[in-house]
């Protein structure tokens, strides 16, 4: 049986105005082919599944009732958006999501219309969607701008500062908080729809305005009936907080319930100004085993859906997420004072066993990178050694409280940085690109980028002696699989290693880079050296290849503007050294999605894309160097 017979509903659905035409008796049937094209789909590609499954009903609703796209509909994060993308026109090409040239995984403007706006990180769609209202009002538009949210990403500050703002307006914003956590509201049922319904009625809002107004002359009349309605309101409902910040809130309601989603927003539409509907969902809903390990089917790869996913515990080389995940144990089990923090990323970053082992020691303060990096300095000043895990990209977030907070304080914090360089199909919202970048500028700050397994081991421990702020970068997956010497104990600061002795070209590789530099050096029979430090730079090592060859090569998994090569050019300027560098790292585009292997090929930084640089550099005139590409660069 093909697409067509199993799901004729979503065949017939090209895009929401095709979903719009149904009567609302079919909505049901729309949703249950919905969810099990999703489990279909994902299960042949990988991706994002529970959150997504979790949010069919409410997909549904939403482009039913609203007029979308002239109706704003802006999703957070993503992941809960695989409904959206098939109702909006892509059911075809699923098959291609999160593959090299295919649907990013994420909310992408370029992709489609109806992705008002893109998004990979969290906690952005209340500020996005509440600057689309605010648009429309000063454009004298009529039409909605619907945020939602779950209740994960409001743990983030940047949700309040938006919430805040936005009751403060008298924008047609629509707040959607999608609980899938039970976090806020354990219990929904019937008389929590019956009031939502009510609530959000246009009778109820007729009577609430005017009574307003027929009160307005009677201040202490008016502030008794306003307490009389928020203290109703708060026996029945858990929205007191929402009100405060200036919305109407309706809630909590059954995520699943169709009939009542659409009446709800339907009453919704047309009311005015700043309005929040909580909804309770269950992520992986309709998926048996999704419902039972949400977590573990949060993110994941091609799988059998009749068995569920195979566990590859064991199998393999260890990642360098696993890797630091046992250092941590390691060095927690011999030093008390060490405590380790994470922005909502304790799986992805390996810190499960040390969350089980030493949960005293372990802030899992969700998605407040801001505050992770604050708390870090913290708990610094108070004599612990606090380890920061964090991806790369989401480090970015909380830059100013890196260099305010903590390296203008010399404090002793280790980030330990995942998730370095191309990441693989999460994209280029995922990408780590730009931290050697941006921390290569901060004073005082120790950066390190290991080669293998047994130097991301050193590094680290490194990193927690050193009396000031450090940080170690890794890419995601595995290394070449060195074995750990746990015995070895720290690498001396500043000190890079000659891995091969060759001529006339040197090679100086930064991190991961270091086998492909490698096994471009072998053919050429360049020199090749595991440069370790970025900062600092072994600059004695970098002027003595400078003096016995006649061309450095800098490669690096990170963006060529200010990064590992950037340092290396300055260390020979400062010195007056005049020998032709070519710098291979990132191109200055935002990259796409696919393998780490094919971006990473694509991008030149594979054995034989550095091999090819350096072929054309030695071929090439000088007045033709510009030429070389991109993502390289002569000087």
């Amino acid at each position: 049986m093909d697409d067509s017979q199993r799901y004729p509903l979503l065949h017939a659905i090209d895009d929401p105005r095709d979903l719009r035409r149904l009567p609302v008796d079919r909505l049901r049937a729309v949703a249950d082919e919905l969810r099990g094209f999703i489990i279909d789909s994902v299960s042949r590609t990988g991706g994002h599944l529970s959150a997504s499954l979790g949010t069919v009903e409410l997909t549904v609703a939403l482009h039913y009732v609203f007029d979308t796209p002239r109706d704003c509909l802006v999703w957070d994060v993503g992941h809960q958006s695989y409904g959206h993308k098939i109702l909006t026109g892509r059911r075809r090409d699923m098959a291609t999501l999160r593959r090299r040239g295919g649907l990013s995984g994420f909310l992408k403007r370029s992709e489609s219309v109806y992705d008002t706006f893109g998004a990979g990180h969290s906690s952005t769609s209340i500020s996005a969607a509440l600057g689309m209202a605010i648009a429309a009002q000063q454009r004298g538009e009529q039409r909605k701008s619907i945020a939602v949210i779950g209740d994960g990403a409001m743990t983030a500050g940047m949700a309040f500062e938006a919430l805040n703002h936005a009751g403060n307006t008298e924008t047609d914003l629509l707040v959607v908080l999608n609980d899938n956590e039970m976090s806020i509201s354990p219990n929904v049922g019937g008389m929590s729809s019956y009031l939502a319904k009510l609530l959000s009625s246009r009778l109820y809002s007729t009577v609430r305005e005017g009574s307003k107004k027929v009160l307005s002359a009677m201040p202490p009349m008016k502030e008794l009936a306003r307490r009389a309605e928020e203290h109703f309101k708060g026996m029945v409902v858990p929205g007191t907080l929402f009100e405060e910040l200036g919305f109407n809130y309706i809630g909590p309601i059954d995520g699943h319930d169709l009939d009542t989603l659409v009446v709800t927003l339907r009453n919704l539409q047309s009311l005015k100004g700043p309005q929040f509907l909580h909804v309770v969902t269950r992520k992986g809903k309709g998926y048996h085993p999704a419902e039972e390990n949400p977590c573990a089917y949060h993110g994941v790869s091609a799988f059998d859906p009749a068995a569920g996913m195979r566990s590859s515990a064991g199998k393999g080389r260890p990642s360098y997420s696993q890797i630091f995940g046992e250092w941590l144990c390691d060095m927690a089990a011999a030093d008390p004072a060490l405590v380790a923090i994470t922005p909502a990323m304790c799986e992805g970053s390996g810190m499960v066993e040390f969350a089980q082992r030493f949960p005293s020691r372990f802030f899992d303060v969700g998605i407040a990178e801001q505050h992770a990096v604050t708390l870090a300095g913290g708990l610094a000043c108070g004599g612990l050694r606090p380890v920061v895990a964090i991806y790369s990209t989401f480090l970015q977030r909380a830059y100013d409280q890196l260099i305010h907070d903590v390296a203008l304080q010399n404090l002793p914090v280790l980030f330990a940085i995942d998730r370095a360089g191309v990441v693989g199909p999460d994209g280029p919202t995922h990408a780590g690109a730009f931290d050697l970048s941006f921390l290569r500028c901060i004073p005082d700050m120790l950066i390190m980028a290991p080669a293998d397994e047994d130097e991301c081991y050193r590094m680290l421990t490194t990193g927690l002696r050193h009396d000031g702020p450090s940080a170690v970068r890794y890419p995601r997956g595995g290394g070449p699989g060195r074995a750990i010497d746990r015995s070895a104990g720290p690498l001396p600061i500043g000190r890079a290693e000659l891995r091969r002795q060759g001529r006339g070209v040197c090679i100086l590789a930064f991190g991961s880079t270091l086998e492909a530099a490698l096994e471009a050096g072998a053919t050429l029979d360049a020199s090749v050296v595991n440069m370790r430090f970025v900062k600092p730079l072994d600059q004695d090592m970098v002027l003595r290849q400078a003096a016995a060859h006649a061309l450095l090569v800098t490669v690096e998994e990170n963006a060529v503007m200010g990064g590992a090569g950037s340092a290396v050019n300055e260390c020979l300027a400062a010195h007056g050294v005049a020998v032709p560098v070519l710098n291979l790292g990132l191109p200055d585009v935002f990259g796409g999605q696919g393998s780490r292997e094919e971006l990473l090929a694509e991008c030149g930084l594979d054995a034989n894309g550095i091999l090819a640089a350096i072929e054309r550099c030695l071929d090439t005139d000088p007045c033709q160097i510009a030429q070389l590409g991109v993502n390289s660069q002569l000087i």
